[in-house]
This record gives structure tokens, sequence and C-alpha cells, in this order.
């Protein structure tokens, strides 16, 4: 399990590349002389590389030598937001994003595979559980460092700290990370992968889900608290669903060891669920901060434990489908956050947004109902007539 570390120090500059500049967004304009929808057009080229890069390039990367892999999109990253970091205008902001987000969409999908090959069969869940530990530690601790950098020193400092957090990873895995057993490939494209399985496809749409409602709501926590009175707790709102966060992607991959993660699927969809119930309908701060750990806790468990059900059956496919369900977490949270615009944009008061969440996360609970289902009926396929 040691040897799964770098890979979690790569995914903590993942996690902080992936939300950092949308603090920093004003002083990105003011510095490149442009306007603050124009730099949040990087956040959109990020995200939008990451997913296409993810689905199409992951599986071909992973031919040959997995280490290589790993540092080749790892070099592509760190090289992205170094130029993102000494960037002279928008052009070639805009470009740097581009390469970031390809590099981190291959690096995702091929770390949380590569984890789950470098462990034994027993701990599986908890070597990807620890994927997604490093990148909920990068959003959480990470993007508040590097926007207080941001704010004393310079926007470009933040980006440096990307950069550094990723060189220490690259040099982890030269020096510390041993040889990396190659990853089992599916024949088939990554494409015909998901669609020829009801189950991983409803599973991709599970995540996209997710991403719209714990994720995009996110968005809005200071708002939402301020619209119901809660305003002075807003920081400590933040720190809690952080933390929560934190906690839940830690501890989350010995229970999907020791429970099954088909079982804790519908469990984290419905106590997502409650947390979205309680933001809504109670006014106290103390239910407000712990629907917010809860919220954080259930919303990143649920990223190692979808993983696990769709690819424990098919281990062969898991950097094809790891690199589908990010993708579809990453334009789902996207999507949440232009929903989210919108519906404030149409004079929808901030407090009212938990209720929408909460609509669509009853369409979660169901999926994952299903996911959970399919899964049980798969492994006992499996079982009955095991694959030689």
């Amino acid at each position: 399990m040691r040897r799964v570390w770098p890979l979690v120090v790569a995914a903590v500059s993942l996690g902080i590349d992936a939300y950092v500049l949308a603090g920093v967004l004003p002083r990105v304009a003011d510095s490149l002389a442009t306007t603050v929808g124009a730099i949040g057009l990087g956040v959109t080229a990020f995200t939008a590389a990451y997913a296409l890069a993810g689905t199409t390039l992951a599986k071909r990367a992973t031919r040959g030598s997995t280490k290589r892999a790993l540092l080749l999109s790892l070099g592509l990253f760190n090289v992205a937001n170094l130029i993102t970091a000494v960037s002279p205008g928008l052009t070639v902001f805009l470009g740097s994003r581009v390469l970031a987000g390809g590099g981190a969409g291959v690096l995702t999908a091929v770390a949380t595979a590569a984890a789950a090959g470098m462990v034994r069969q027993e701990h599986r869940g908890r070597a990807m559980a620890l994927v997604t530990f490093g990148l909920s530690t990068g959003t959480v601790a990470g993007v508040p460092v590097g926007m207080l950098i941001g704010d004393q020193i310079g926007w470009r400092w933040t980006m440096g700290l990307v950069v550094a957090v990723g060189a220490v990873s690259m040099a982890a895995l030269v020096f510390r990370g041993g040889e990396i057993p190659a990853i089992p490939d599916e024949p088939g494209s990554g494409a015909s992968v998901i669609v020829k399985s009801p189950q991983v496809l409803i599973g991709v749409l599970l995540a996209f889900v997710f991403g719209v409602t714990s994720l995009g709501l996110y968005t809005y926590l200071l708002p939402m608290a301020a619209d119901r009175g809660l305003g002075s707790w807003g920081f400590a709102l933040i720190w809690a669903w952080g933390i929560g966060g934190v906690l839940g992607s830690m501890l989350i991959g010995r229970q999907i060891d020791r429970i099954g993660s088909r079982k804790l699927l519908p469990v984290l969809a419905v106590a997502l669920l409650a947390s979205f119930a309680a933001v809504a309908f109670l006014p106290q701060p103390v239910a407000w901060l712990a629907a917010a750990l809860v919220w954080g806790a259930t919303g990143w468990a649920s990223v190692p434990t979808l993983q696990d059900v769709l690819t424990r059956t098919r281990p062969k496919a898991t950097t094809t489908i790891v690199a589908f369900q990010m993708a579809a977490m990453y334009l789902g949270s996207a999507a949440g956050s232009a929903l989210g615009t919108a519906l404030l944009g149409g004079g929808t008061p901030a407090g009212d947004l938990p209720m929408w969440a909460f609509g669509v996360q009853v369409v979660a609970v169901v999926l994952a109902v299903i996911v959970g289902a399919r899964s049980e009926r798969a492994a006992t396929a499996r079982d009955v007539c095991p694959v030689r």
C-alpha cells in the first residue's frame, strides 16, 4: 500500500489545479488585462480537455509501461501549469489550461487503475480510495492555501504551488515508485466498453448526477448560507464540508473492502440526499454544520465506491471506466454550477437551491440502487461462470 502514495501526491496537485483558479479569477484577469469572463473560459477549457483526453487517450497511454504513462501525463500536466504561471496573455493562458486538463484527465484514470493493480484484490477499494483522498485533500486544503498565496504574493505563485506539488510526485514516482505492474486491457474502444454495458452506462450517468448535486451545489454554499441568515458561519461551513470530504475519502476504502461497494453506494446516495434535506429545511447553524460534514463525506466517498462497483467484476476495463466516470463527474459539476447560475439569474433565492439539489439527488438514489443491483447480478454470474 505504501507504493500507492506517489500517486496520492499526484492526485493532490490535480485537486488543487481543478478548483484553485476559480478563487483568483479577478487577479488573473487584471494581470493579463482582460475580463473575468474571459479568464473563466480557462476553467471550462480545463474541464473540457480533462473529459476529452481522459476518455480517448487514457487507455492508449497504458499500452506499454504504466510508469511511463504516469510520468508522461504528469509531466504534461506540470509543464502546462508552469506555462500558465508565466503566461504573458490570454491566448497562452487558455492554451495552457487545455494542456493541463488533458494531462489531468489521463493521469486521473491511469493513476486510479494503477493503484488498483498495485495491491491485492482484498485491498483494491482502499487503494482506489487513496487516490480520491489525494483529490479531496488537494481541493480542501490546497485550494485555500493557493488562494491565500494569490492574495499575498500573486496568482502566478499560486500556480507555482501546483507545479511544486506535481514535481514532488514525479520525483516520488521516479525514486520511490518502484516497478508498477502493467494495467490489463479490455478489447474494444473506450466508448464501446461503456455502451455495451448497461451497468457501466448507468454508473457513468450516476457520476454525472453526483457531480451536479454534490460539487455543483457546493459552488453556492456561501450565498445559500447568507440567504438563510447564516452568513457569519460561511467559513465554518466550508471547512466542515472539506473536513468531511477528507475523512470520507480516507475512511471509505476499508469499508469498501469489508462491506462491499454495491451495498455502500445506495447508502451514500441516501445520506447525501438527507444532507440536502437538512440544509433545505433546518435553519440551525449546528444542523447546517452537521449536514455540510455529511455532504462532503458522502460526496467524496461516493467517488471510489462507484469506481469499485463498476470495475471490480471488470478489472481489465478499469482505466476506461474511471476515465468516463471522472469526466462525467467534472462535467456534472460544471453543469450544476451553470444550473445554479441560471436559477439565481431567474430570481430563485440562493436559499432555495438545496431543494433543487434534493430533487436531482432523488434521481441519484434510484440510479445507485439500479447500479448496485446490476453489480450484484454481475458478481453472481461471474461466480457461477467465471471468466477464464
